[in-house]
């Protein structure tokens, strides 16, 4: 009896186990479910009343959906459904946005700033859904535009001439002179809201604002033109060099300090009356309007010389090179280096490799009178470096202008000897760097050169001709940027040896130039009435020559100021510009990446195509006149 009662209670137990099991088991799929039911509940009304706007995409471009708060940003009535974003939102790079929550967008729209972060879903139907969460932050940007606005710039101010206007000015003119430059500077400072010091006779330093600095160069620093056109009793203008550094939260005071002095530097070794800006790796320039101002002492100069004399001692071999392509004033230069340093006892070679139509007569004598043992190659003068060599440049500081950029980085010690004005790329770290943008001719800064280091060297005459012929190529015939010192130089040289007439021979063209540069004379056209342009369709080894020839040429036509000639060269389209001061090419040309001086420049553009050149080079020239650089 107990072993049925148990069974019976055993199988009630196992039963009412069952059914509990099932029914549990059914309350918690009700309560998942109704949890479910709820959280889609959730979501939906989430997803509407988000606290910032949502848009969801389909493919990436698709709008199928967004809520409330992107409706608000949207103009009354306007519907972006199933339309691409790209074509309703005006430059909306949804590229940026590759689904990564890391990932975001700065995007301005009705004048608020938006931060749009991305995350990808997918729909029940396996498709991809990009979701865009629209946070504004415009009271941050305005926060750092104003962060911006108030970061601190410094200006050094030098006037480039003082010395010389001191001293071409009456005596009782003076202290008038020294107050109008202070109260004109001061006058300048105060409308900028800038704090101004003199430290110098001819030297200031400023302290101003970031938003000032846009103010400024909006009126194309037009302290400049205010100081030119001064007149109290000054025999020559005044003229100004303004160097900047720009700050931000990586630089220190010091930092800024030494960018503004860097800016100046510049500024200065461009040949003044210009401001230069620099921040970070960036250089802008403004001005730069006169001729370089000709320094009446020659103290520079015979410090530099006494400098390049140590350094040369001080080598155990010394390489001279020029630029690719040499000219005459870069071989000359380099002949006059390579003669003091044999003065000095030391072995030296003039790096060329080969001749060139410009050079090709004097390449041809120095065959003759037994040069060609000093003339070598890039790949040997690489070989031949030793560990106490000295590289000396000539008539070039930019890297990658110069006839075997390899050799910079071969050697320690690098000398820099040039005239044209300095451009933002510049070979660092030289032991000496001497640029004079006042001088004619690089072969006049090395006449000088010799004159300082030792008055006993003794040129041959093919080195003291082939100094003058450069000279004479450079100042056209000793007609343009031609000073006293130019003059002194080429007398010296006519001691030394020279011979004018062959310096003559030395530049003549053979019949296929004269008839390249008539044929460009036909075609040449004119743009603003004053500056002459014209095509060289000639693609012989001798186009270098025939365009610079050209643009020299062009000048000599009645009512032309400036002249510029585009021909096709082995790498690309290449221009040459010329005028005769109220038109600077150097500023026109350094838009096309080119530089030079403010009456002889040149450019060099990739590609083959000969008008497009010419669309560049007529932007340029119409930016130019937009900043009212010719009144």
């Amino acid at each position: 009896m107990l072993a049925i009662f148990g069974t019976f209670v055993l199988i009630y137990l196992i039963f009412y186990k069952y059914r509990s099991a099932n029914q549990s088991e059914e309350r918690w799929r009700e309560l998942v479910e109704n949890l479910q039911l709820d959280m889609d509940t959730v979501s939906q009304n989430t997803l509407m009343d988000l606290p910032f706007p949502l848009l969801i995409l389909k493919s990436d471009s698709d709008v199928v959906w967004y809520n409330s708060g992107l409706r608000e940003m949207l103009p009354k009535g306007r519907n972006i459904l199933n339309k691409r974003i790209s074509d309703e939102f005006e430059n909306f790079d949804i590229k940026k946005l590759n689904g990564d929550k890391k990932e975001f967008l700065e995007y301005k729209l009705n004048d608020k700033n938006y931060r749009i972060y991305s995350s990808c879903v997918k729909n029940s139907k396996g498709e991809k859904l990009n979701m865009l969460y629209w946070v504004e932050n415009t009271e941050f940007y305005e926060l750092e535009k104003k962060y911006l606005d108030e970061m601190p710039s410094l200006a050094f101010i030098q006037v480039d001439n003082y010395d010389e206007i001191m001293k071409s000015s009456n005596e009782s003119y003076k202290p008038l002179i020294n107050a109008v430059i202070d109260q004109k500077i001061n006058s300048w400072a105060k409308e900028n809201n800038a704090f101004l010091n003199k430290y110098e006779q001819d030297q200031y330093v400023m302290f101003f604002e970031f938003k000032d600095l846009k103010r400024i160069e909006e009126k194309k620093f037009d302290i400049l033109d205010v100081m030119r056109e001064t007149q109290s009793g000054n025999k020559l203008p005044i003229t100004l060099s303004i160097g900047i550094g720009i700050s931000d939260e990586k630089k220190s005071f010091f930092n800024l300090k030494e960018l503004s002095k860097s800016a100046l530097d510049i500024a200065l070794a461009r040949g003044g009356d210009q401001a230069v800006i620099r921040k970070d790796g960036k250089i802008s320039y403004y001005g730069g309007k006169t001729q370089a101002v000709e320094k009446r002492t020659k103290v520079k100069a015979r410090l530099k010389a006494h400098g390049i004399k140590e350094l040369i001692e001080n080598s155990s071999k010394v390489f001279i090179m020029g630029h690719s392509v040499p000219d005459i004033d870069a071989l000359g230069a380099a002949l006059g280096i390579y003669r003091t340093a044999v003065f000095l006892g030391k072995e030296a070679y003039i790096i060329a490799d080969g001749s060139n139509p410009s050079i090709d007569v004097l390449y041809g004598e120095l065959k003759k009178e037994n040069y060609g043992n000093i003339l070598i190659t890039s790949d040997t003068a690489r070989k031949s470096v030793g560990d106490n060599s000295l590289l000396v440049i000539v008539d070039v500081h930019r890297k990658s202008l110069v006839q075997d950029p390899a050799m910079v980085d071969k050697v320690d010690k690098v000398i820099i000897i040039d005239h044209h004005i300095r451009a933002s790329e510049f070979i660092e770290d030289t032991a000496l760097t001497y640029i004079e943008p006042y001088a004619s001719s690089t072969c006049e800064l090395v006449t000088e050169i010799i004159e300082y280091v030792d008055d006993r060297i003794e040129l041959t005459e093919l080195e003291a001709t082939a100094l003058l012929a450069g000279i004479h190529m450079d100042t056209k015939g000793f007609s343009i940027k031609t000073g006293a010192r130019t003059f002194e130089a080429a007398s010296f040289l006519r001691k030394k040896g020279a011979d004018t007439l062959k310096a003559k021979e030395l530049l003549k063209d053979d019949m296929s130039i004269i008839m390249a540069k008539a044929e460009a004379l036909k075609r040449s056209e004119f743009i603003r009435d004053k500056i002459a342009v014209t095509f060289i369709d000639n693609k012989t080894d001798k186009i270098n020559l025939i365009t610079a020839q050209t643009a020299d040429a062009l000048l000599n036509i009645q009512g032309v100021e400036a002249s510029f000639v585009i021909a096709q060269g082995d790498e690309g389209s290449i221009i040459s510009g010329r005028s005769y001061g109220k038109i600077n090419v150097q500023r026109i040309l350094e838009e096309l990446g080119g530089g030079g001086h403010m009456n002889v420049a040149g450019a060099q553009l990739p590609g083959n195509n000969g008008e497009e050149a010419k669309k560049m080079l007529e932007k340029a020239i119409d930016e130019y006149f937009e900043e009212g650089e010719l009144k």
